[in-house]
């Protein structure tokens, strides 16, 4: 039986949901997990989690527990990453510095100072796992890759190592399960066709059998209470025709509308968002989503939740499933573009339908992409691009070329306090940049 390892097994939630997962699958049963983490108290957490739910479904499987993370691989047939480099503590400059030149993030892990730093902390350690990985891992070991900011990441584990992996995310089938809410549908009678990149995909089409639902979601969105739950996306879709993956607080980093001082955003964004649930009215403010991730820790180390009752939407367990059993499954997976977006540039991560089985993951060809979609993916991809320059080669130039291109930082601050900002968050940062000398 497979083994899988989890990199960064710390993060407990993640954690729970990804292993339930592997215990919710027969092929998976008996799969001996690995958890390797950095910090003992969190890893020990985590293996008692596990254990209890390997308990909880009387299942054959073996835990295991590690801080040595060449051991955690050696013979694994998958490897799931979800690790945050750096930590709470990193993630907090990522917001405070960025916010004393008036870069207002609410989230700050996939574009923006915050992403592009978050990235720049990250590459490094895929890359030493990947080539832990080449010495030590089963030969067509598969990377399951959770860290965001997930295109830059995955762009650059292709770029310099060229490992087998995929990237995934949970935007598109959060969004797709929101929109067939919206309309009254039955979720497992939806089709849908949706790409682009990692948070800032696109749904191409939408359909209940052979019905166009299209149609119906332009009405949707009209609705006070669907505006109200998603005023970002809503604005998105009026301007550039089409629903986007990801959550408002999160779509409104990549685009250079919507945040363009303090008072923009808790004046005019943020009164916007009048979702019932506190927590999501928060991610419209700087540093909404940080917030929430301490409240979430602190959370669940008093209230440890229970069991869940069933898999959830995460793609890990269907991947591994589908290539043990041969049984396929279809997924959005972030992957190379080797021609799979034609009008977006080659070698960039994009985010499309794969399907899976024992020979791997196989991409599909989006050759219809729309125009204007394509553009806005191109001001993200060009910073992504940098950002991995920046990763490889250790040149501090690439890194003010990333925030100068930046969207959000570009509505807000002048080349000079752009430099300034790259400058002193390069300082700040540099135990964690090994590839500029920190």
């Amino acid at each position: 039986m497979p083994k899988i390892a989890l990199i960064g097994a710390g993060s407990v939630v993640f954690t729970r949901n990804l292993c339930s997962d592997i215990l919710f699958t027969p092929a998976l049963r008996e799969s001996t997990i690995a958890l390797m983490d950095i910090d003992p108290a969190r890893l020990a957490e985590a293996r008692a989690a596990v254990e209890g739910l390997v308990a909880h479904h009387n299942a054959p499987a073996r835990v295991e527990a590690t801080t040595d993370r060449r051991e955690a691989v050696r013979d694994a047939d998958y490897v799931i990453t979800t690790f945050q480099q750096g930590g709470l503590a990193a993630y907090d400059l990522d917001i405070a510095i960025p916010q004393r030149y008036g870069v207002e993030q609410c989230v700050g892990d996939t574009l923006g100072p915050g992403g592009i730093f978050r990235a720049l902390r990250t590459i490094p350690v895929l890359l030493d796992l990947c080539r832990d990985l080449d010495d030590l891992a089963r030969p067509d070991a598969l990377l399951l890759n959770y860290v965001n900011p997930m295109a830059a990441n995955c762009w650059a584990i292709d770029r310099g190592t060229g490992r087998p992996h995929v990237g995934l995310c949970h935007s598109v089938q959060g969004t797709s399960e929101m929109i067939a809410g919206w309309l009254d549908v039955p979720y497992e009678e939806v089709v849908y066709r949706c790409a682009g990149i990692n948070h800032q995909a696109f749904f191409l089409d939408f359909r209940h059998g052979r019905d166009d639902l299209y149609p119906r979601l332009r009405e949707a969105i009209e609705r006070p209470e669907v505006v109200g739950q998603e005023p970002v996306r809503v604005d998105l879709m009026r301007a550039f025709g089409y629903f986007v993956t990801e959550s408002s607080g999160h779509a409104s980093e990549y685009v250079p509308y919507f945040r363009k001082s303090a008072q923009m955003v808790n004046d005019e964004l943020s009164p916007r968002f009048t979702d019932p649930h506190d927590a999501w009215l928060d991610f419209g403010r700087t540093g909404g989503y940080l917030r929430h991730c301490r409240a979430r820790l602190a959370r669940i180390q008093e209230t440890p939740p229970p069991p869940s009752a069933a898999r959830t939407h995460e793609y890990g367990a269907a991947i591994m499933e589908a290539i043990e059993t041969n049984v396929p499954a279809k997924i959005n997976g972030n992957v190379p573009n080797r021609g799979l977006i034609p009008a977006l540039p080659a070698g960039c991560c994009v985010e499309v339908p794969c399907l899976v089985d024992s020979s791997g993951i196989a991409p599909t060809v989006v050759g219809d992409y729309p125009p204007q979609l394509a553009a806005l993916n191109r001001t993200n991809i060009n910073v992504q691009e940098l950002i991995v320059e920046a990763a490889l080669t250790g040149k501090t130039e690439a890194v003010h070329h990333a925030l100068l291109l930046d969207p959000l930082t570009g509505a807000v601050c002048t080349l000079p306090q752009i430099r300034a900002l790259a400058d002193e968050m390069l300082a700040a940062q540099a135990r964690w940049l090994p590839q500029f000398g920190g």
